[in-house]
């Protein structure tokens, strides 16, 4: 049963054949067998879960069920939920409860879904491996020695177990579709603005957002018909009518133009990894789908770009974070400044003072026309590009990220290195286009590859449709890591 997908959990659930305290029951059983061994959780609350589980029963006995009642997830752990530590994978908040919930944690329980526990990630949502957690890094299940991807990396590690048929994250500049790619998920990065902001602890406010890992592109359409929707409290959430995701999954390919970027599919991209990704494409082709070549030539500045512009708004974001009002204070120290200091060098982690310094520095007097503000006219004509693509295709397929998951380890020393493996997602955040990561393949050492699918913004419907039609002639969204499956 903990193979099912959402949808099919959700018809076993409607017909009575399993109830959702049962199926909680259940996976709570599996994260205390399995979980351990992959870290993908930092806290699980097996009362809070039941309760909610026998909450959900009693709303199915009533028939006002939705397609996610009695349905277990879990929340990235920087979505605040009440009664619940948000930890943000730092020691700054390793003990903070929240008072309030996020706008997506409050969908999801007016929904009737059960959480089960906040899962592991990059501190504050800083990384691309899940290294950088103040409580150690996940593991990849089809490989524990190597990474899951980052920052969202327990989510993705957690559905990849399946320790839970779907979990949030969040992407800034790849932290869902990249680690959905090393771990053989499915997740989806919606348009800036789909998904409240409120109650998500900021990274990049302009970057942030808010998405979901599945086993497939229909549990993600599920998923985001709960997520999106406008909500006042947040000022970039964009007000707009409500639709179904789910719509057009059946929909025919036929027609559909696929549009392959050629500055994807350069000497950067490993060769096991685009033989993958082309057989995907392929598939899209055999059902219809027309392949157009189209040009993104400001393309390899979007990793600088996204190094200066993210940092930047890192550093504001973090500054709240003193040691005064919540989060970690010093044991010691001289006076308010030394407090400051110590209590910020003490709580945060090494990636997340780098990039404090880093955005400290392009946004200072004397570097901020120099650095930030030439950054963010590179960023207008990143979007500028995306825009000429689109006027010659519907879609566009390249590559999730460029290998399939490093080693644990691999990549900490050298910070750039690092930050390449966001080299195909980065683009679509500072467009704030929507984008998805589906399951196309293994590569080298039987590890999963993802396809990446980037849409027109609030274009998820027809994102979906192609991989939910790729998903129904292929069964990569199918299989199990070892000794996680069936």
């Amino acid at each position: 049963m903990f193979d099912h997908t959402v949808s099919e959990l959700a018809a076993l659930l409607r017909d009575r054949k399993v109830s959702s305290e049962e199926l909680a029951a259940l996976f709570l059983g599996r994260i205390e067998r399995l979980g351990g061994g992959l870290n993908a959780f930092i806290t699980v609350d097996a009362e809070k879960a039941l309760a909610s589980a026998r909450a959900a029963d009693a709303r199915l006995a009533r028939g006002e069920a939705t397609p996610l009642t009695g349905i277990p997830i879990a929340h990235k752990d920087l979505f605040c939920a009440r009664g619940w530590k948000t930890t943000c994978g730092s020691r700054m908040l390793a003990d903070w409860v929240s008072p309030y919930d996020a706008h997506v944690v409050e969908q999801f329980d007016r929904a009737g879904a059960v959480l089960v526990g906040k899962t592991n990630m990059d501190e504050f949502a800083m990384g691309s491996s899940n290294e950088s957690s103040f409580f150690g890094p996940a593991r990849n299940p089809w490989d524990p020695s190597r990474v899951p991807g980052g920052s969202s990396g327990g989510s993705a590690a957690a559905v990849a177990a399946r320790l839970v048929p779907a979990a949030t994250g969040t992407d800034t500049g790849g932290s869902i579709r990249q680690p959905a790619s090393l771990t053989g998920t499915s997740g989806i990065r919606p348009t800036y603005g789909a998904v409240s902001r409120y109650g998500m602890v900021a990274f990049a406010s302009s970057l942030d957002q808010g998405g979901a890992f599945g086993k497939s592109a229909e549990d993600l359409a599920l998923m985001l018909n709960v997520m999106a929707g406008f909500d006042e409290r947040d000022s970039t959430s964009v007000e707009r009518p409500k639709e179904d995701y789910a719509r057009d999954l059946a929909r025919p390919l036929a027609g559909l133009r696929v549009g392959l970027p050629k500055q994807y599919f350069t000497a950067d991209l490993a060769p096991d990894v685009a033989s993958c990704v082309m057989a995907g494409v392929e598939e899209l082709e055999r059902q219809g789908a027309t392949l157009v070549e189209v040009n993104l030539p400001n393309q390899a500045l979007a990793v600088p770009v996204y190094y200066v512009i993210a940092p930047a708004e890192a550093s504001s974001n973090l500054s709240r974070f003193d040691g005064a009002r919540y989060g970690h204070r010093a044991a010691g120290y001289a006076d308010l400044n030394d407090m400051y200091r110590k209590s910020r060098a003490e709580g945060f982690g090494a990636e997340v003072r780098r990039r404090i310094l880093v955005g400290t520095y392009v946004l200072s007097h004397g570097y901020y026309d120099a650095y930030y503000l030439q950054a963010q006219k590179v960023r207008r004509l990143i979007a500028r590009d995306f825009a000429g693509a689109f006027a010659s295709c519907d879609v566009i397929a390249g590559p999730a990220a460029p290998t399939v998951a490093f080693p644990i380890g691999e990549k900490t020393s050298d910070p750039v290195q690092m930050y390449l493996e966001d080299l195909y997602t980065i683009s679509v955040n500072l467009a704030g286009l929507p984008g998805l990561s589906v399951p196309c393949g293994f590569g080298e050492g039987g590890l999963p590859v993802g396809l990446q699918l980037i849409g027109n913004y609030f274009d998820e419907a027809r994102m979906l449709n192609v991989a939910h039609r790729f998903q129904q002639a292929t069964d990569w969204h199918r299989r199990s890591p070892p000794g996680y499956g069936s």
